[in-house]
């Protein structure tokens, strides 16, 4: 561990962790999309309590018209329950869905609500085909929505709403959170990589770092990426070289980091 490790994962941080507003304000949105409001926002599964927070503003603020949880288990569910039910015990998380978990938040801590929640997604594809097939059944028309994931999976949930969505829809991401990695060198206790800030029910450094890593040959196109070239999951994403030198220096440093997709949260 040293300060190259930190840079390199701040490097693949703001690559994944996609902001396409300077802040999520009725101002900001206006000033680069001319939108008084979006049409809808959604909050989507393994994201760190971080974006509850962001959404619960969201929604006080009047920033959509229509506001959607979407989540039901994968492999981050269980990480999930046991950390919002250690730090609020009023709220029972076992067996709810990541989008049953944060409706229970919103309520229980900001007082307000989803209008919508979508609870069998497993994965950041069904994630977005599921959300379509809601917005459908529910016969909400829109122009404009707002994405909000944890900012490792930003960049992908992106990349599936390419592919998914039409191209006359405004997408606009915005990642739970920004924070960068800090190396101290703490002598005799050892060296120590720490975040920046503190970002609500963040992650254990070493799965952020997990997580980070292994979004890298997932957007890669190529033969055993997800792009069009390989499983076909996601629309093209460009991996530029900063980041790949990034992630190939990070294996380097820190051995195989790359997390493997789990087949129990594949789609059916």
């Amino acid at each position: 561990m040293n300060a190259r490790t930190a840079e390199n994962i701040n490097t693949l941080a703001r690559f994944c962790g996609v902001r396409n507003l300077n802040e999520l304000s009725h101002n900001s949105l206006y000033q680069k999309y001319q939108l008084e409001s979006a049409d809808v926002m959604v909050l989507i599964g393994g994201c760190v309590m971080e974006g509850a927070d962001l959404f619960a503003k969201a929604i006080r603020d009047g920033i959509a018209k229509n506001y959607i949880i979407i989540g039901g288990e994968g492999h981050t569910t269980e990480t999930f329950r046991r950390k919002v039910h250690s730090e609020y015990p009023c709220i029972e998380t076992a067996g709810l869905a990541e989008a049953e978990v944060f409706q229970e938040y919103l309520q229980k801590v900001h007082g307000c609500r989803a209008d919508f929640l979508e609870t069998k997604s497993t994965n950041c594809g069904n994630n977005i085909t599921n959300l379509l097939a809601l917005l459908e059944s529910n016969s909400i028309q829109y122009k404009s929505i707002i994405l909000c994931q944890d900012a490792t999976m930003q960049k992908r949930i992106d990349a599936v709403m390419r592919k998914y969505a039409g191209k006359d829809k405004t997408v606009i991401n915005f990642a739970a959170y920004e924070v960068d990695v800090r190396y101290c060198d703490c002598g005799e206790s050892g060296n120590t990589l720490t975040y920046s800030k503190e970002i609500h029910g963040m992650w254990e450094m070493g799965h952020y770092i997990d997580l980070l890593m292994g979004e890298i040959p997932r957007l890669t196109d190529d033969e055993n990426g997800y792009g069009p070239r390989g499983k076909d999951f996601i629309a093209h994403v460009d991996v530029p070289e900063n980041v790949r030198q990034a992630f190939e220096e990070l294996q380097g440093a820190l051995g195989n980091k790359v997390r493997e997709a789990n087949p129990l949260y594949a789609s059916k």
